[in-house]
């Protein structure tokens, strides 16, 4: 500022930088209240209605556990005693699945949250009409059988995903073992989602030069000879969110580390027990928004069929500092230890 301008132009400009502070502050302050006004519109237009709401998980694992954690902490938050919540686990079996998920259509419950593709299977041939907020899928139109995939499903289902980019996955593999030639993809046949990724995450590994093998099993009485095939002929292996591979990661762990074959894993949770690094979502942060959609589904009247699926947009490089060590590999500085249990 030129020093012409001389004291009363500076006072001024005082005056004019507090008045504008004061509007902001007075904007920001309307705005709360505004906001404030309109939640408990919201929640007055529930009226004395109470929700009841059947969640169907298909296996106790940390990351559906924390999807759900996620879910039911949204919904309560924003309903409070005003909703029911009930949750089912189906133990990886997928006939319990359809049997929670047709108990909850005799139940005439006013929503499904259905936790991993074989639970949202489930619950969409138990109901065309009761909706669905789904989360852990990584490819609804693969779940779900849609050739004419357009961001929302048409019909009564939408939710969040739990894909992390496989391409990003890919580069971390060729990141951290640039010297590797043969690379091994550990999966189970029978989930649709398995086999979307690894399908697409082979063309990026060949793009870095791999040979590439998938090596499936039916289902977990078959990993152990099938991770030993896999781990006589690989360098490295990758396993996608699988959730039979996530049930047997501790066998997966015992033979690849005696083997001394790493495994890039898809998410935290198999990475906990039997991967070396990860590129990772939080899956509480995806049934949290899971939770967000179902309320407004619930209250505001939103469409599932037209309502868009919500993808994560915050990555993570994690590592498992015990198998780390145990294989001798120094991880780069940008990734973070995951917070192993004792």
């Amino acid at each position: 500022m030129k020093k012409i301008l001389g004291f009363v132009t500076a006072s001024v400009l005082a005056f004019n930088m507090v008045a504008c502070g004061t509007n902001a502050a007075k904007e920001k302050a309307e705005q709360s209240e505004t906001e404030q006004t309109t939640d408990a519109q919201q929640s007055s237009d529930s009226g004395d209605q109470t929700y009841n709401v059947g969640v169907l998980q298909l296996v106790q694992h940390p990351a559906l556990d924390a999807a759900t954690e996620g879910f039911q902490d949204a919904l309560t938050e924003k309903l409070g005693d005003k909703v029911n919540i009930e949750v089912q686990n189906a133990s990886g079996e997928i006939s319990n699945c359809s049997i929670i998920a047709n108990a909850f259509v005799t139940d005439n419950v006013d929503l499904i949250m259905a936790n991993a593709t074989p639970a949202l299977q489930a619950s969409q041939t138990a109901t065309n009409s009761i909706p669905i907020v789904a989360t852990s899928i990584t490819d609804y139109a693969t779940a779900l059988d849609i050739d004419d995939w357009s961001g929302s499903t048409g019909i009564n289902v939408t939710g969040t995903s739990d894909l992390a980019p496989l391409d990003g996955q890919a580069e971390m593999l060729n990141e951290l073992f640039p010297d590797a030639k043969e690379v091994g993809i550990i999966y189970c046949s029978g989930e649709d989602n398995s086999i979307y990724q690894a399908n697409q995450i082979t063309k990026y590994l060949q793009e870095y030069g791999y040979n590439v093998t998938p090596y499936t099993f039916a289902d977990s009485a078959d990993v152990s000879t099938v991770v030993q095939t896999a781990c006589s002929s690989s360098d490295v292996l990758y396993v996608p969110t699988d959730n039979v591979a996530a049930d047997c990661a501790e066998t997966i762990n015992n033979i690849a580390l005696t083997a001394g074959v790493p495994i890039v894993a898809g998410e935290e949770g198999i990475c906990k027990g039997c991967g070396i690094a990860t590129l990772s979502i939080s899956y509480y942060d995806i049934g949290y928004e899971a939770g967000l959609m179902a309320y407004d589904i619930l209250v505001n009247g939103a469409d599932p069929a037209t309502t868009e699926i919500n993808y994560a947009t915050e990555f993570t490089k994690e590592y498992n500092p015990v198998i780390a060590e145990q294989l001798g590999i120094t991880l780069p500085d940008d990734y973070t230890a995951i917070e192993m249990e004792e």
